[in-house]
């Protein structure tokens, strides 16, 4: 398994040993130079999303990933942390639906749209 593989399957667990909601992976692979992956997962209060970004923010550092860090840090409806090649998303669940990521990339985007 390949490193990146590994530590998506560990931010997964980590997501649902603290309890958020609607976790969604998507594979970005051949969609986006962004990232490898995308998670998008939802708190249930400004606090919880809170304190998820920063379990997040040190699972990356602890697995070797020290240029990480958090968007929207003083945001009470999302958190972005840059993983580099994985990208980890919370969402106050209004706010998620609002925007609507799950849809947008899940979509085929045609390759000559895929360079940023």
């Amino acid at each position: 398994m390949d490193k990146i593989l590994k530590i998506k399957k560990n931010i997964e667990k980590v997501l649902d040993d603290n309890k958020a909601l609607d976790i969604i992976s998507i594979n970005l692979k051949n969609k986006s130079s962004v990232a490898d992956y995308m998670i998008i997962a939802s708190g249930t209060s400004s606090r919880h999303m809170q304190a998820l970004s920063e379990i997040i923010l040190e699972k990356f550092k602890s697995e070797g990933i020290l240029n990480c860090q958090i968007e929207g840090y003083e945001s009470s409806e999302w958190k972005l942390i840059d993983g580099i090649d994985l990208v980890v998303h919370i969402f106050n669940p209004e706010v998620r639906k609002f925007y609507e990521l799950e849809k947008m990339w899940s979509e085929l985007i045609p390759k000559e749209k895929v360079m940023i």
